[in-house]
């Protein structure tokens, strides 16, 4: 009769998690980039050595810990129903507090925008500021944001019918939104550089940086989680019924095609003329 160790099995459907020295080393990374973003904006000799350092460090603790998840769900076998469900819910709420975070972006364009006071001349855009042209550049990089939007959910659809044929459509809807992303964060790299105005000039160039700042960042950062799913679709690690990354990656970018809409309107569409 062979003898069952019952301490060796679980009574559970949950993943208790390894201790894991990623969470901390990424923190301290993003400190120091947040740290050095301040020192760069001041001025601060070797301020912008620090923040690609703090951003290096950023990415390595991103891939290293997206390397062990990958690891837990789909070699070791830990993702099961009750974790992919809380990790669903988990990156959801995570979404709602990134809808606060550009609310109150918005709030205070909006603040200023609506009733500008004396210092700003009573008019918006305040004098001595040209705003953008929003039929330029930035209905460009709108036509792009909104078109990965459609290859990505095209990836998604085929990756959910399963066979090689889908799984061939999966990747080229998800490279075309990539080729998208990078051509969307290298026009708006160039728009700030050709800008008329910069973050100093009033509260029209500190909102508007802000703002589309924001954005952008959440771009790259949307950018990577593509690229992560992009890659485990060529290695064959994600099927029709397991593919929470990826899906959270799609539902990432969906809500940032919603905030560059919001942006586009009334940033660069209402709030330049």
């Amino acid at each position: 009769m062979t003898n069952i160790n019952r301490k060796e099995f679980q009574s559970f459907p949950f993943h208790l998690v390894d201790p894991s020295p990623w969470p901390i080393l990424t923190s301290f990374a993003l400190l120091i980039m947040a740290v050095s973003a301040v020192m760069c904006f001041h001025g601060f000799d070797y301020g912008a050595y620090l923040l690609l350092l703090g951003f290096g460090l950023t990415v390595s603790g991103m891939v290293l810990w997206f390397r062990d998840v990958i690891s837990e769900g789909t070699y070791l076998g830990n993702h099961t129903h009750q974790v992919r469900r809380g990790l669903t819910i988990g990156f959801v709420l995570f979404v709602v507090s990134e809808v606060f975070a550009f609310l109150s972006v918005f709030w205070a364009f909006f603040h200023s925008s609506l009733s500008p006071d004396v210092t700003l001349g009573q008019t918006w855009p305040p004098y001595g500021v040209v705003a953008l042209d929003p039929f330029a550049i930035p209905l460009l990089n709108t036509i792009l944001l909104l078109s990965s939007g459609g290859f990505i959910t095209w990836a998604h659809h085929a990756l959910i019918q399963g066979g090689e044929n889908s799984r061939r459509a999966a990747i080229y809807g998800t490279l075309l939104t990539i080729i998208f992303a990078i051509l969307f964060t290298g026009l708006q790299y160039y728009e700030y550089q050709e800008a008329g105005f910069t973050i100093a000039d009033s509260v029209f160039g500190s909102a508007f940086f802000a703002s589309t700042g924001l954005h952008g960042l959440h771009v790259i950062v949307g950018t990577i989680f593509i690229t992560v799913g992009f890659i485990r679709i060529i290695s064959y690690q994600l099927t029709d019924g397991h593919h929470n990354g990826f899906e959270a990656a799609i539902l990432y970018w969906h809500f940032v095609d919603v905030v560059w809409l919001f942006l586009f309107l009334s940033v660069y569409y209402w709030g330049g003329n």
